[in-house]
């Protein structure tokens, strides 16, 4: 944890909030522009319905939404929940990750990557897509993140950190291949999207084979929960409306927060510790 003085720690604490909540803002921006093709920074933010520039005032998170009553200032158009949903999940978790790591670089690389997993998680939502510069661009920022700062997978020496990445991206990105190939022999039809293959190869490119396993194994169990759960209440038809990289993206957030500490618990169960 932090080594800072209260005063400092508390000052970091509030940052990492209100901060994740800013960028949660940006993010929004993201998820609405990228799968349109759209340029991420012109023009301004504006109203989806009448197109008029929202001032900065109209533009603060979470406070807006909150102040606007969910209506556009000019047009009155409804806001989307969804904006207010992200900015308040990436503060929280951003919070979470600076509890958690404190001062360390790995407070901001995590954030960084939890970042990416909500911006893939809300456009594939939305449009059952998971865009190359998310899952590919991950796999690159591992790569090179791994290289820059081996401790992300507990490794001292540059190259034993590319290395580790390397296995995680390849264990992640082949696991689902496979899956993909056999299901597809297996259902005559596509059994996973190519999105989620690369998405999951990007979270191993971060978090090694471990994380991967990991995250195939938490995944899988909160989809069937999910599909239970639609089942029981009668409400088949949602089961085709989640696509799979929502539930690689919550297990993959459950690792950088808790995983470890699970991970471990989970192997010393198994040696009989």
């Amino acid at each position: 944890m932090s080594e800072l003085s209260p005063a400092l720690h508390g000052y970091f604490t509030l940052l990492s909030f209100l901060g994740g909540a800013c960028i949660g803002s940006f993010l929004n921006v993201c998820i609405y522009r990228i799968p349109r093709d759209e340029s991420i920074v012109r023009p301004r933010s504006h109203c989806p319905a009448c197109g008029t520039q929202i001032a900065w005032y109209d533009n603060i998170p979470i406070l807006s939404y909150i102040v606007l009553r969910a209506k556009c200032r000019h047009c009155k158009a409804p806001i989307s929940s969804r904006y207010t949903v992200v900015e308040a999940l990436t503060a929280f978790l951003f919070l979470a990750i600076w509890l958690k790591y404190g001062w360390s670089p790995l407070s901001p690389i995590y954030m960084l990557v939890t970042g990416g997993l909500i911006l893939a998680t809300f456009v594939d939502l939305e449009h059952m897509i998971i865009p190359d510069r998310i899952s590919i661009g991950g796999m690159l920022a591992g790569l090179i993140l791994s290289a820059a700062f081996p401790a992300l997978h507990g490794e001292i020496r540059a190259v034993d950190g590319v290395i580790a990445s390397g296995i995680g991206l390849l264990t992640g990105a082949g696991s689902l291949w496979l899956v993909a190939i056999f299901g597809k022999m297996a259902f005559k039809k596509d059994a996973m999207g190519l999105g989620d293959v690369k998405l999951l190869g990007a979270i191993g490119a971060f978090m090694g084979w471990q994380g991967v396993l990991f995250t195939v194994m938490v995944s899988s169990l909160a989809g069937t929960v999910v599909g239970l759960f639609f089942i029981v209440t009668g409400r088949h038809e949602w089961q085709s409306r989640i696509p799979y990289g929502p539930y690689l993206a919550l297990a993959a957030v459950i690792w950088i927060i808790w995983g470890m500490e699970w991970w471990d618990a989970y192997v010393r169960w198994m040696s009989g510790a």
